[in-house]
Order: structure tokens, then sequence, then C-alpha cells
């Protein structure tokens, strides 16, 4: 009697408190307008587009219709270079593996075509940044209920957003009108602000050219993943591709490609040269090592 204990008379245990807390972070986080959530995973998909920083090296799994090929892969600082190691999950006969290595040589031997190679690669790397820098106007953001998550990254909270073409948005050149036939859904690492994972789906026509120069057909898919292959460098780990385009009025081609990328390793900065040498001094595969 008298004596007052001085304790919440219903203290929560701590791993209670912890998740209590977590969850009324995650509801804050929910109230952000999703479009900031877009905003800054385009800022980082920026970075990651034009990465300098690191190199990689990997394994990449290539099914399109020139076959299932899988190759070796070096980030150099000239550009990325890679070598076949594998076509239909099996190793290279000596006849090719003889070309491919006729290939490389004549890579080194001729650096404006290297550099031909590169700035082709860069063209399409424009483009890719112009589309992405229009997207955060270019569609209109939604909060997926339940914010399911893909599981993939243990103890990792993704903020689940779906996406649809904004009917207010004026696509500003030709490329930019493939952006008011899509709509899809993006998983977006909270704590990292990267694009885990983003599906998008054709859903309507779109006329490039009021049709003339092409057209994509309804219907079409496209899947990405991504992972942090090294520490703060993240890397694409997968791509689905599935569209149907009919060219110039003429040709109607059935576009349909999957790849994966996985082992990967950092490596120090070299010559596109060097990397070749590197990617030639390899011995190849004995067997199938498709994941």
């Amino acid at each position: 009697m008298g004596i007052v204990l001085c304790l919440p008379a219903a203290a929560a245990p701590p791993f209670q408190a912890d998740a209590a807390a977590e969850k009324a972070r995650q509801a804050a986080m929910l109230n952000t307008p999703p479009r900031t959530w877009v905003t800054q995973a385009i800022d980082r998909e920026l970075d990651i587009l034009h990465n300098r920083t690191s190199h990689l090296r990997y394994r990449m799994h290539l099914v399109n219709a020139k076959g299932d090929q899988v190759r070796d892969v070096i980030e150099s600082q000239d550009g990325t270079v890679a070598r076949l190691i594998l076509r239909d999950g099996k190793p290279l006969t000596e006849e090719q593996d003889r070309d491919e290595q006729e290939r490389l040589n004549d890579m080194v031997k001729h650096p404006d075509a290297f550099a031909k190679h590169i700035k082709d690669n860069q063209s399409g790397k424009k483009v890719a940044d112009q589309l992405m820098r229009l997207m955060p106007d270019a569609m209109i953001y939604t909060y997926v209920p339940g914010q399911p998550q893909t599981g993939r990254r243990p103890g990792i909270t993704e903020i689940v957003i779906d996406y649809e073409p904004n009917p207010k948005f004026h696509p500003p050149s030709t490329t930019a009108e493939a952006l008011t036939g899509m709509r899809g859904r993006a998983w977006i690492d909270m704590k990292t602000k990267t694009v885990v994972r983003m599906e998008g789906n054709i859903f309507r026509g779109v006329n490039f050219g009021w049709g003339m120069l092409a057209h994509i057909y309804p219907g079409g898919q496209l899947t990405l993943d991504q992972a942090e292959a090294t520490d703060g460098r993240w890397i694409f780990t997968h791509f689905k591709e599935r569209i149907s385009v009919r060219a110039l009025m003429v040709k109607t081609l059935n576009i349909q490609a999957d790849i994966d990328a996985w082992d990967f390793r950092p490596v120090a900065a070299m010559s596109y040269q060097d990397a070749v040498r590197e990617l030639l001094n390899t011995p190849l595969p004995k067997q199938d090592i498709r994941p």
C-alpha cells in the first residue's frame, strides 16, 4: 500500500514496439505522393544507366531470334565487351570458338569499328535517358492496395506503384509516343529508392509518324528485374521483351527476347583491348552453366 510502481501498466514487448514503429513508418511513407517515389527512382535509374564509377564482369544468357547464347561480359572503361562461351546450352565447337576469337581479335585491331559499336550503344542510352526523364509527367501513379511485395529480398520493404498514361501528357518526340500506350507496375526499394522490378503492358496500339514509320501492336509485354550486384552498384538481372511492330507499313516484326545476368564480380578499370585479352585468356566452360 502506498508504493507506486513507476512502470507502464501495459508496456509492449520491445519486438512489438519495433514492429509497430516500422508499420507507422511505412504508413507515413505511403502518405508521400507516389510521383515523388517515381522521381527519386528515375534519378537512381539515370545513375545506373550512366555508371562510370565501377566495372563488373558477369555472365549473360540471351534467348532471341538468333538462338540461345551465353556470353562472358566485361565492362571496360571504353565500353562493354563480351565473348560467346555457350550456344544452345552446349560448349562451342572448335569452329565456333575460332570464329569468336577472330571476331574479338579484329575488334582489337580495328578500334574504329569498336568506336562505332559504342556510338550506336550510346545512341540507345540517349533514347532511354530521354524516355526516363519524361516518365514522371507521362504517367499517373497510384499506390497498389496491400502493397504486395516481390519477397526476393527478406527484410527489405518495397513501395509498389501502378502507372498508366497521363491523358494530359503530350509526347515531345516520335519516340515518346510509346509511353502513351503502356501501363504497368513498379516495385521500388524503399531504402535505396531503386527499382527492383518493373512490368509494362502495351494495352493499346501506338503509331509513330501517323503509322507510316511504325506501329506497335497491343498485347506486348516488358519486364525488368534489378539487384545490387556489389556494394551500391545495381544492375539488371532479368529482362523480358515481347513486342509486335509493323515497320514502314510493310513488315511486321515479332520481337521476343529473354536476358538473364548473374555471377557479378567487380573488376579493375581497363581498356577494351585488355578486356578482350582477359576474355580470350579465360578457358571456356565444358558444360552448361545457364541458371
